[in-house]
């Protein structure tokens, strides 16, 4: 039996964006061009705006089985209101802001946790929230997380994230794979750079991450360009796991020795064209 990660897909999809909670006039216009959204009471939502974007997170329901909230960091008087609006509600997945302990958690019992990994603390703790039991996915987060090591940027001036973020990236990847938990890879900033966000969001596919988070909706079809295999990688999965039907152990197939690990990576392939279906 070929075994695969139930984390390799992800159940919101490989398209995840954000949309400011205090704009209730995107919402549906956000719910009809992605997968999934990110309705954002944090960071998109200026401080004397918060109120009303919880007002408008209530009045103005999308679909709870393809909507995630993103709400202000633990401890923080915010993050008890908009816990309070969240609860007015039908949405039950949370996008924890500045998560770093899974003491963090405790008053999140009963929803579906997405805990985001963007301080220096939070990488660091990135394995001890992927065990908590409300957690299913784990995203990081570049910009706050150089922010927090007194940084300035986190690429450099090739556009190329330096390797403190990179090393994040790979940590929160790993910790997730290895409770079974999703990954999913930070927002690219440059709205207007297509080209490199398909290299990055190809890079996060084949890395292992889940999903790509994504802050304008021109972005979404690239990511899910990128997450859905092309026709000759569908073949070649199609190929090999029929082939596998006929061997027993290692074998050859296209030229390609092809063992336990090869066949996971095949059946992934199939995994996530049925997901782009």
């Amino acid at each position: 039996m070929v075994r695969v990660c139930r984390a390799m897909i992800f159940e919101f999809g490989p398209a995840l964006l954000f949309c400011p909670a205090d704009r209730p006039d995107r919402y549906d216009k956000a719910a009809g061009r992605s997968p999934a959204v990110i309705l954002d009471l944090e960071d998109a939502v200026a401080h004397s705006d918060k109120a009303a974007a919880r007002e408008s997170l209530v009045a103005h329901q999308l679909d709870p089985a393809t909507t995630i909230v993103r709400i202000n960091p633990a401890g923080t008087a915010d993050f008890a209101a908009d816990l309070a609006a969240v609860e007015r509600t039908e949405y039950r997945t949370i996008m924890l802001a500045k998560a770093e302990s899974p003491a963090h958690l405790r008053a999140l019992d009963g929803y579906r946790v997405v805990v985001l990994c963007e301080t220096a603390a939070g990488v660091l703790a990135a394995p001890s929230l992927a065990a908590h039991e409300s957690v299913v996915a784990l995203m990081w987060g570049a910009e706050d997380l150089i922010a927090s090591l007194g940084g300035t940027s986190s690429r450099d001036a090739g556009g190329r994230y330096r390797d403190v973020a990179r090393h994040a990236r790979a940590a929160v990847l790993l910790a997730a794979g290895a409770h079974h938990k999703a990954a999913i890879d930070a927002v690219h900033v440059a709205i207007d750079d297509t080209e490199g966000l398909a290299a990055e969001a190809q890079d996060a596919m084949a890395s292992g991450f889940a999903a790509s988070a994504c802050i304008h909706p021109d972005q979404v079809p690239v990511i899910l360009d990128a997450y859905r295999p092309s026709s000759e990688e569908f073949a070649w999965a199609q190929g090999v796991i029929a082939a596998a039907s006929d061997a027993k152990g290692v074998f050859r197939y296209d030229g390609m020795m092809v063992d336990e690990p090869v066949l996971r990576h095949a059946a992934g392939v199939l995994r996530r064209a049925d997901a782009g279906k």
